[in-house]
């Protein structure tokens, strides 16, 4: 069945039969599975799945328990999957399965999270038993018309709403539309926040996308903030950051007491970032150079009291000057010292930095922000 088939397939009644025809193709690829067969169930059991598939294997027989989808929101999948109860004989191994004509990351993540498998029409596809089966093909592009999602994740506005939800020192809050709009003027150092139509376009996103649940009282609150994190992460334009290399004499107490005072003269609006935030928050991985934000405004005071020249190489400073000024947001303040990035705002900013920055970025998951989140 080719891609113009399977599109028109769609727009016919039988989406079963052309998610059954493309679940034949990718089983009729693998060499090595012999005598499977495909049934299926239609209207006779309306409760039950839409296909079963039985799949002989060398450590007994899978059974796959298909239930087809023309599209499904990643919030409506719990309570399918808690609903749908995939039943196997003596001397079967079954496994729930999703097929829809396109199967999101989101989605993707929360079938392996309940213990499901999952296909689609252009032929991706994860199927896995523990013990017995493991089938994978991914990066083949949608055969259908992706929908469209609500809100933008990569956006500076969308991001204030992220971090607000994410930062550690949030874990757990409950929060209406209206208290997410007031609340970055409500900072000790106040914010620009977004407006209450961006706040509700970004939480019916996160919403649907089952990141955040509705609370019995109207409110709403993080219900995923590891994946929401990676989310935001894989959306993340680091780029948008002007990078600019610098090179100071100023060492050691030098140099802090003079990023002291660029802290004490920006009001908030320096904050040391990357790896040398991660260094702070969570030591791992230590490297020569010094990492900071600074507004943009006030770049020429950062060069003045750290006697600092641009250069082109040999930089042991390095400024991103931010795109977006939510950066600063919730900056850790320590005594005597320069702030640092949020640790929600440095784990983004390492993984992005290239060298080891991934793997800082891991040191900052485990030891700041994971423990925070524990239990929610």
């Amino acid at each position: 069945m080719n891609s113009s088939e399977i599109v028109n397939a769609i727009n016919r009644p039988s989406l079963d039969e052309a998610l059954a025809g493309r679940l034949r193709d990718f089983l009729g690829g693998i060499k090595w599975l012999k005598r499977w067969r495909i049934e299926h169930i239609g209207d006779r059991y309306p409760h039950d799945f839409d296909l079963i598939a039985r799949l002989p294997t060398p450590n007994g027989v899978v059974k796959l328990c298909v239930e087809c989808k023309r599209e499904l929101r990643s919030s409506a999948f719990a309570a399918m999957a808690e609903r749908m109860i995939c039943r196997s004989k003596r001397g079967e191994t079954a496994v729930p399965v999703l097929a829809a004509p396109y199967v999101s990351t989101r989605l993707a993540d929360l079938c392996r999270q309940y213990g499901w498998s999952w296909y689609d029409l252009a032929g991706n596809y994860h199927i896995e038993v523990p013990g017995l089966l493991y089938l994978e093909r991914q990066g083949l592009p949608p055969v259908h018309e992706q929908p469209r999602p609500k809100a933008n994740l990569s956006t500076p506005e969308a991001g204030r709403v992220i971090r607000a939800l994410l930062a550690p020192e949030n874990a757990g809050r409950r929060w209406t539309q209206r208290e997410m709009k007031a609340h970055f003027g409500k900072l000790p150092k106040p914010r620009i926040g977004p407006s209450l139509g961006l706040v509700n376009k970004v939480v019916q996103h996160l919403r649907d996308e089952a990141f955040v649940e509705t609370l019995e009282d109207g409110g709403f609150r993080v219900h995923d903030p590891l994946r929401l994190l990676f989310a935001w992460r894989d959306a993340y334009r680091f780029d948008r950051h002007a990078r600019h290399a610098y090179f100071t004499l100023l060492r050691g107490t030098q140099l802090r007491d003079s990023l002291h005072k660029l802290d004490l003269q920006s009001g908030g609006f320096a904050a040391y970032a990357a790896f040398s935030a991660a260094e702070i928050q969570a030591p791992h991985v230590r490297q020569p150079k010094t990492w900071i934000f600074v507004a943009a405004g006030y770049l020429r005071d950062f060069e003045a009291l750290l006697e600092a020249k641009r250069v082109d190489s040999g930089e042991n400073v390095m400024v991103l000057v931010p795109g977006d000024e939510g950066v600063f947001y919730m900056a850790e303040s320590h005594q005597s010292l320069l702030g640092c990035t949020n640790a929600v705002q440095t784990y983004v900013d390492v993984f992005h930095c290239g060298g080891r920055g991934q793997e800082a970025a891991e040191a900052v998951l485990e030891q700041r922000l994971k423990p925070m989140w524990k239990g929610l």
